[in-house]
């Protein structure tokens, strides 16, 4: 090798290796590239390891803590309890939420539509959940920083309502997707829409369609028009903020808009849509609607559930079927509030509610307003007089009505003073009213009559008197005016009630009816009575010797007390206790006073003590409750009542059978002698109902503050008492039977006609002698003036062949 070529070697090694700078270079490039690389694959080991991490632990841990989607086919919603008659109409629903669940088949084709146009439009299509909708939400939330639209589905809020709290986080979200797929695998789109359409809250305590279209409309659901659809198919967006009652204006524009998608959706023609928005917003606040009024049975329905089925009683959509009788429920209203505005005409007029000035109203809209301000009670109403004329006065009704007040209907209206004074009988119609009077007025007879609000409370309970059954309870005048139960809460004085009871423990002690005891005056001085003690007749007259039956059938007090004093209180104090009566209230009154009702017991009682005479002798239970339905309608409660065993049809040894307490003879005796009481005596006002077949008496306690009337016939029997809460005197002549009768009466018309008009039937054991009607005595038979008794056989007196009166004319005869 040549010198040049030794020289020229390294310079071509020079130029081929890398410079230093040029090493470091791509040592730096080779790090960026396994870095990058590196970085790669840990991006993509994580875009996999870390969903499916999170996913595991999901599944997992969090997932089998969601429900079973299947509990949705069983589902149980929060229903009030259902209160009802016997023949099953509706007496009242109680509970904090309005619901009345329905199936699918039971929703109209146009809810259904309008519910899909508001909600969820691809409801049918989609798998639960709306992809296009859900990114549509999120991407208005995140260029605009509001939340536009939902994203959730139908089945999405069923999800959510059924199962998960209203907590705004991702993971509630991710747990209400996966529950919608779960929902929709387990459940056809029909039951998935029953389920939303019966649990959204929808305002003013209702919870799913059935119950808004009530609580809005009044009317069933099936019965609404579209306009109507489209206002609750609105309402679960906000159902405050479109509440068609609190928010009319906001309401109508989210209605309109329902409808506008139901027309692009193509559930209805444009002429639909447009006719629909042009209706103006009606919908007004409607309890549900009632078949009867009951209230004081619907409280005693609702004590009985809570004492029995606990707090849950209130949501678990029981049904209570009571054993009220609606047609007989609806009399006992009417005969009470007849009966208390009867009273109210016989004491005069206390004015009008208010009066107004008609000139500050400047529609009638405003007087309408002003005019359900006032509260009304019973069937009376509220109206303005108007205008006033000699003979009528114009009214208007608070309802819009306009009519008119005749002089007849307000000519009782004297000004009240007192229970025993009016004023000056009015002549003219401004002797009574005047413009912008607010009164109450009354339907009678299908015309309008001046009526006013009761200070007088009554009661009135009937029952069926072989085994308890209650058929109709009206324990006030209106419940929403007074809750005060007076048949079960009202313990008062019975009065002249508590003879029938007296005269039955002297047929027990070996009397008769045609005993004698002398009606005349006497004064006791009784150490269990205050001072000196005068009790006198109501008429203040006396009447001698008087045999028990006619002393019952006039009601004559000195004949009881003279009676009681025989018999012995004790005796008759053990043998009220047979009838059901209170031994405590009893033991109260163990004195002389007892013989005239001092002691005090509710209505109630009472009837059920009567009920022993009109089933021949039978001791029963009064009882409200018939059966307990669960939502299903399977039997929860079942009344087993004991029976008064009749005509000898019971099982001996029968749990069933209910316990006699009187022998069936003193309970026919006793029954004939209080038909006397209708056929002659103070409760002869009855003999109009022209029945053979009833029995009953009058009470009546001192200065009139309480009167009663308890009757019967063989399966019935009713009690009715009139009096003021805070005891005071009715009045002069209030007394039993122009106070309680009537009202008595009225109620029976109607309830004895499901009975047969036959006498009572007379047992073996008795026989009918003809006695002396003063003396009471056995007379020859075909005696002139005799009348017939009835007798135990072994109580029979001999029957004489000349009579006691022929024997004296014959000794007188001789010593002449």
């Amino acid at each position: 090798m040549s010198e040049l070529e030794k020289d020229a070697k390294p310079t071509e090694q020079s130029a081929e290796a890398p410079l230093p700078s040029e090493k470091k270079s791509r040592q730096t490039s080779s790090t960026m590239r396994f870095i990058k690389w590196f970085m790669a694959i840990n991006f993509l080991i994580g875009a996999l390891l870390i969903p499916l991490a999170a996913a595991t632990y999901y599944y997992l841990t969090i997932y089998p803590t969601l429900p079973d989607a299947t509990e949705l086919k069983d589902v149980s919603y929060q229903v009030p309890l259902k209160i009802v008659t016997a023949d099953g109409q509706l007496i009242s629903e109680i509970g904090t939420k309005k619901r009345m669940p329905i199936t699918y088949a039971e929703i109209p084709e146009r809810m259904t539509q309008a519910i899909i146009s508001s909600e969820d439009e691809s409801f049918f299509e989609h798998g639960g959940v709306d992809y296009k909708g859900l990114a549509r939400a999120v991407y208005e939330l995140v260029t605009t920083g509001e939340k536009k639209s939902g994203g959730s589905t139908i089945t999405m809020q069923v999800a959510r309502n059924f199962f998960l709290t209203r907590e705004k986080s991702y993971l509630r979200k991710l747990n209400e997707i996966i529950l919608s797929y779960k929902i929709e695998n387990e459940l056809s789109k029909e039951e998935i829409l029953a389920l939303y359409l019966n649990k959204i809250f929808l305002g003013y305590r209702s919870y799913g369609v059935a119950a808004a279209a009530q609580t809005y409309y009044g009317r069933p659901l099936a019965e609404l028009t579209l306009d109507e659809y489209a206002m609750i198919a609105g309402l679960p967006k906000a159902p405050s903020a479109y509440n068609p009652i609190a928010n009319p204006e906001r309401a109508k524009l989210r209605r309109n808009y329902v409808l506008r998608r139901m027309h692009e959706l193509n559930f209805i023609s444009e002429e639909e849509m447009l006719a629909a928005q042009a209706i103006e917003v009606h919908a007004e606040k409607h309890a549900s609607y009632i078949d009867i009024e009951a209230g004081y049975v619907a409280e005693m329905a609702r004590s009985f559930a809570m004492e029995n089925f606990g707090e849950e009683a209130l949501q678990n959509g029981l049904t209570i079927v009571t054993t009220i009788d609606s047609r007989l429920q609806a009399q006992a209203n009417q005969a009470i509030r007849h009966g208390l505005q009867r009273y109210e005409r016989r004491h005069g007029f206390r004015g009008p509610i208010q009066q107004l000035d008609l000139n500050q109203f400047t529609d009638d809209e405003e007087l309408f307003d002003a005019l359900k301000d006032f509260r009304n009670y019973g069937d009376l109403k509220v109206a303005v007089v108007t205008d006033i004329a000699k003979q009528y006065a114009e009214i208007t009704i608070e309802d819009g009505e306009r009519n008119q007040l005749t002089f007849d209907t307000m000519s009782w209206a004297a000004p009240y003073i007192t229970v025993n004074s009016t004023g000056k009988a009015p002549k003219t119609v401004s002797d009574v009213l005047q413009t912008g009077d607010v009164v109450y007025v009354q339907k009678l007879d299908d015309k309008w009559h001046l009526a006013q609000d009761p200070a007088v409370e009554s009661a009135l309970v009937s029952l069926d008197s072989h085994n308890g059954r209650i058929k109709a309870l009206v324990g006030g005048y209106d419940y929403f005016k007074s809750k005060f139960n007076r048949v079960t809460q009202a313990r008062r004085q019975v009065g002249s009630n508590i003879k029938p009871f007296l005269y039955s423990t002297a047929l027990d002690n070996g009397m008769t009816a045609a005993n004698t005891i002398n009606d005349a005056p006497v004064v006791f001085h009784d150490r269990n009575l205050e001072d000196i003690w005068r009790p006198e007749n109501y008429s203040g007259r006396f009447y001698g010797p008087t045999r028990l039956r006619k002393a019952l059938a006039f009601s004559r007090n000195l004949v009881s007390i003279r009676l009681l004093q025989h018999l012995g209180i004790s005796t008759f104090a053990d043998y009220l206790q047979r009838f059901g009566f209170p031994q405590d209230e009893i033991n109260l009154h163990r004195d002389l006073s007892l013989a005239l009702g001092s002691v005090q017991f509710t209505p109630l009682e009472v009837a059920r003590g009567y009920a022993t005479f009109s089933n021949t002798g039978y001791l029963i239970e009064p009882y409200l409750i018939e059966e307990v339905r669960d939502f299903n309608g399977d039997l929860l409660f079942k009344a087993e009542p004991k029976r008064a065993c009749l005509h000898n049809q019971c099982i001996e040894g029968d749990n069933l059978n209910a316990p006699r307490v009187i022998e069936e003879r003193n309970a026919y005796i006793m029954t004939s002698i209080m038909q006397d009481v209708i056929r002659i005596g103070s409760g002869r006002k009855a003999r109009a109902l022209q029945r053979e077949d009833i029995a009953g008496k009058t009470g009546t306690t001192n200065e009139q503050k309480d009167a009663w009337f308890s009757g019967f016939n063989g399966n019935i029997v009713t009690t009715v008492w009139t009096g003021f809460d805070t005891p005071s005197t009715l009045g002069r002549s209030e007394v039993g039977g122009r106070a309680s009768l009537p009202i008595w009466m009225e109620y029976m018309e109607l309830a004895l006609k499901a009975y047969p008009n036959i006498p009572f039937m007379q047992p073996e054991g008795l026989v009918n002698i003809q006695i002396d009607k003063d003396t009471g005595q056995a007379v020859p038979v075909g005696t002139p003036g005799a009348v017939e008794e009835i007798f135990r056989e072994e109580n029979a007196p001999e029957i004489p062949s000349v009579s006691q009166k022929k024997i004296e004319e014959i000794t007188e005869d001789l010593f002449e």
